[in-house]
């Protein structure tokens, strides 16, 4: 299984938001389509058809939890995962 298909189904899983990697949060969102904006430490992510903009900024190393639950419950509401 490829680097990005275990970040994908890690952040699928639900099991450990808490846990996941804010580089691999931050590739998670650009494989799929995202453009990136960085302001200080917030990075900014917009994409055409997705009326939501995705604003992440990390904790240590580390993506802050709930914000990987809203990023993942976007990616179902849009069905973007079948468009990686």
């Amino acid at each position: 299984m490829s680097g990005i298909n275990k970040i994908i189904e890690k952040i699928l899983s639900g099991k450990s938001d808490n846990n996941i990697n804010f580089d691999d949060f931050r590739k998670f969102i650009l494989h799929f389509g995202f453009k990136e904006r960085i302001k200080g430490s917030h990075h900014i992510y917009t994409k055409s058809g997705v009326i939501e903009i995705i604003i992440i900024q990390p904790k240590g190393s580390s993506a802050k939890g709930y914000q990987v639950k809203q990023v993942r419950n976007l990616f179902l509401k849009y069905n973007l995962l079948s468009h990686g």
